[in-house]
């Protein structure tokens, strides 16, 4: 019996600690919908934007997320939804880094600027506050190269829960 050769996600000998834009996907674990729901805010879907409304695990994902511009000096989230079975992300990441407040203020706790050690703890972190582990192995990325494609992406984001109510195959998760 012959090993299953796993396809890798990551660019061969692209180094994600370099400065630049990161589109990112987080998957759950089989896809199971622990983070969120997707809700009609008005009875009529046609109506109006579609409400995400975040699970007990989707808080604590989102409280996590919401750290990364804290823990990691070096990197921002730019844009983020979360959906009921992944997450989409654009971080960036930069040498800059702003002053310091006068209040004294440590600087952030990590400097690593590696996608991968942030994407790992943001995953770590939540799977020990909730309990398990929901979380698919790796995840998916994108390097950003310019203007139009952030442009792009960041609407991609925004429109992300509108499409899922859209989609034919979620239409029973439309409520």
């Amino acid at each position: 019996m012959g090993f299953y050769n796993r396809k890798l996600n990551r660019l061969k000998y692209y180094d994600y600690s370099l400065n630049g834009m990161y589109y990112l996907t987080i998957c759950t674990k089989n896809r199971i919908q622990y983070l969120s729901e997707i809700r009609d805010p008005v009875g009529n879907a046609a109506l109006g934007v579609p409400i995400v409304e975040l699970t007990g695990y989707g808080k604590i994902v989102n409280d996590n997320i919401l750290k990364i511009n804290e823990i990691y000096r070096y990197v921002s989230v730019v844009n983020y939804v979360i959906m009921p079975d992944h997450i989409h992300l654009i971080l960036f990441v930069s040498d800059y880094e702003e002053k310091q407040e006068t209040s004294g203020t440590p600087p952030s706790a990590f400097p690593t600027k590696s996608v991968s050690q942030i994407v790992n703890g943001l995953k770590a972190i939540s799977s020990k506050q909730i309990g398990f582990s929901i979380w698919q192995k790796s995840f998916h990325d994108h390097i950003i190269r310019n203007k139009a494609e952030f442009q792009e992406i960041y609407q991609y984001i925004e429109n992300n829960p509108i499409n899922w109510a859209n989609n034919k195959f979620n239409q029973n998760l439309w409520r």
